[in-house]
Formats: structure tokens, C-alpha cells, sequence
């Protein structure tokens, strides 16, 4: 099939790998859904939203009720994941993984509540391996009964304050990328509020053991978001769904499940850059390029909905565009005329 996927792209109207990467991701869409004919199809993006413990620490720019704000606002179609999904036609789940609700929980959400936020990873772990394994059957049972079975294209997002932190000690953990080049603004810390951030995540670091299993990763460090999109990339992997990743919080769910199977990536599309620091280095170590380096960090799974169109053009010009026999056009022509 690989023959054929690269005969395709190469037969379409064109100077061969003239369309640059698109031609690398119409071949890899092609690769998972085993043919020249890709389709996508209920494009749909699962936002998880959680709380952490370690958030009580001077962590980030925002209190921890802002995550009970953000999840009305994207519920309410304010967010910027809200308006980029309806901008492109793509589905939305939110999914509450564990907000510390003050009140009664707004309408709408998927419900996977697994508390009011995780333990401080300062005190101790931050999950127990039981609740580990019930996030990541969470997350499963997410892309099972909350998605439409004809998906073909998901993307992971998230919301929770203080999941940057979570995920600089995930991602040096399973790694091995220094502790001091993972941690970075999240919501906008900078200066003294930085140079804080990292010493607290230092201490952390110091009172857990160095492991390389990632399930015992994810109970030290992780979050209830992070664990469930852990499980849910997981089984759309296993039903062979194309996979776009956000940003850092995101890709640092996918290292804890690419630890356990390292060809998850070829399902993965790593949609955006994030202007977290330690993400470029997580994507050099997978030996992977985003697909787009706009400087955001949002989160939220808003680099996903953003990088879609650009997705859709790669499989749009291997199924519309011409090839050299049906235009009547020298397969010559093209190289000599960009000559």
C-alpha cells in the first residue's frame, strides 16, 4: 500500500513534494486508513476538564476557580475552542474528569467525575494506580459512547488550572528531558512567579522516586484530564481514528500511552507548536514536527481545531485534484515549468 499511497500523490498535477507537508499528511492519513481515498469524517474534539491539588501552590497566573469559569464559558460557546469548532465544523465533548465544583455542575458535560481535583503531588501522589486505571477507562469509554461511531478524526484538549505543572513532571519523567527545561509560563507567569514555579516543581520532583512506568508516572504527577485523554487517544488509536494532539498538556497525555506502544504515533497529527518551552523538546525527543508554530498556549485543544482545515486540504487534494492523464498534462511539464 505504501507503493501505491506514494504513486497516488506523486501522479497528482504537480511538481512531486511540491505540496510539502501535505503531502506528508495526505500519506499519512492514507497509511492508517489503508488506502489512496482517505476520508474524514465527524471530525470531533474531546475537552477534558479537571482540577489539581498542586494548583493551591503559587503554580500559575490564575486562581483554581478559574477552571469552574472556563468550563461555563465553553459550555456557553465563548471559549476559544468553542468558536474554532464551530468555525470548522467539528464536534465538541466536554468532559468533566474531576472540577472541584462549588455548587451544582452546569448541563452539557460528559460525566467522568473522578473528585473534586487530584492530591498535591507536593504532599504525595497525585492519583492512586486504582484511580489511574479508572481515568484511563474513563477516556476509553469517552471515544465508545460519546463520539459518533463514524468518526474518523479526533482531537484532545483540555482545561484545569495548574496542568502545566503536571505535565513538565510528566513529560521529564518518562523523557528523561531535564525537570528545568519542561516548566514554563502556563498561564502567564513569568519572572520571580516563574523562577517560583520551578523551584516548587523541583521539590516535588525530590520527594518521588525516578521511574520508568508511565502508569506509576501518571499516579505521581498526573491529573484526572490528563489520565482520561491518556485513555481516550488510547482506544482511538486502537479503532484507528487519526489523532490530532494540542499542545504540552496534551502531548504529555500521549507520552504516558506512546511509553506503553510507541506506534501510536503513527496515527498521531501534532497540530501546533505550543509556546510552552519544554514542548518543542518533547516533539524532538518523539522525532516529530507540529504541524503549525503560531506561539499559542491556550490549550483546551484549540491548536487541534486551528491546524483542521489544513488537514482537510491534504486529504481534499488527494481525492479532488487531477492526475496527469485525466488533465492531459507531460509529466514532464510541471518539473520543467517550476524550473
Amino acid at each position: 500500500m505504501t507503493e501505491q499511497i506514494a504513486q497516488a500523490i506523486n501522479n497528482k498535477t504537480k511538481p512531486r513534494g511540491s505540496l510539502g507537508r501535505l503531502e506528508d499528511i495526505a500519506a499519512q492519513i492514507c497509511r492508517v486508513q489503508n488506502t489512496t481515498s482517505p476520508r474524514l469524517v465527524k471530525p470531533t474534539m474531546a475537552v477534558f476538564a479537571a482540577d489539581h491539588g498542586l494548583a493551591a501552590e503559587p503554580v500559575s497566573a490564575y486562581p483554581r476557580e478559574v477552571t469552574i469559569q472556563m468550563a461555563y464559558n465553553i459550555l456557553a460557546g465563548g471559549a476559544g475552542i468553542s468558536v474554532f469548532c464551530r468555525q470548522n465544523g467539528i464536534d465538541m465533548v466536554v468532559v468533566d474528569a474531576g472540577v472541584a465544583w462549588e455548587g451544582d455542575k452546569p448541563q452539557g458535560m460528559v460525566d467522568h467525575w473522578m473528585g473534586p481535583g487530584t492530591a498535591s503531588s507536593l504532599t504525595g501522589d497525585a492519583m492512586t494506580a486504582e484511580q489511574v486505571q479508572q481515568c484511563y477507562a474513563a477516556g476509553a469509554a469517552v471515544v465508545d459512547q460519546s463520539t459518533d461511531p463514524a468518526c474518523t478524526i479526533m482531537g484532545f484538549g483540555e482545561l484545569g488550572i495548574g496542568n502545566t505543572s503536571a505535565s513538565s513532571l510528566i513529560a521529564a519523567a518518562v523523557t528523561g528531558i531535564p525537570l528545568e527545561d519542561c516548566v514554563g509560563p502556563g498561564s502567564g507567569l513569568a519572572g520571580d512567579g516563574l523562577n517560583r514555579k520551578l523551584e516548587l516543581l523541583r521539590e516535588v520532583w525530590d520527594r518521588h522516586p525516578r521511574s520508568h512506568d508511565p502508569r506509576q508516572i501518571m499516579a505521581m504527577y498526573g491529573g484526572f484530564e490528563i489520565a482520561q485523554m491518556t485513555g481516550a487517544m488510547r482506544r482511538a488509536y486502537e479503532l484507528g481514528r487519526i489523532i490530532m494532539i494540542d499542545g504540552f498538556v496534551a502531548t504529555a497525555a500521549f507520552l504516558a500511552t506512546w511509553a506503553e506502544d510507541p506506534s501510536i504515533v503513527d496515527n498521531a497529527i501534532f497540530c501546533h507548536e505550543s509556546g510552552e518551552p519544554g514542548h518543542r523538546r518533547v516533539l524532538d525527543h518523539l522525532g516529530v514536527k507540529a504541524l503549525l508554530r503560531l506561539g499559542m498556549r491556550l490549550g483546551e485543544g484549540t491548536g487541534c481545531a486551528v491546524a483542521y482545515p489544513i488537514i482537510v486540504s491534504a486529504a481534499t487534494f488527494l481525492n479532488d485534484m487531477a492526475d496527469f492523464e485525466q488533465a492531459g498534462v507531460s509529466t514532464g511539464a510541471p518539473e520543467a515549468a517550476a524550473a
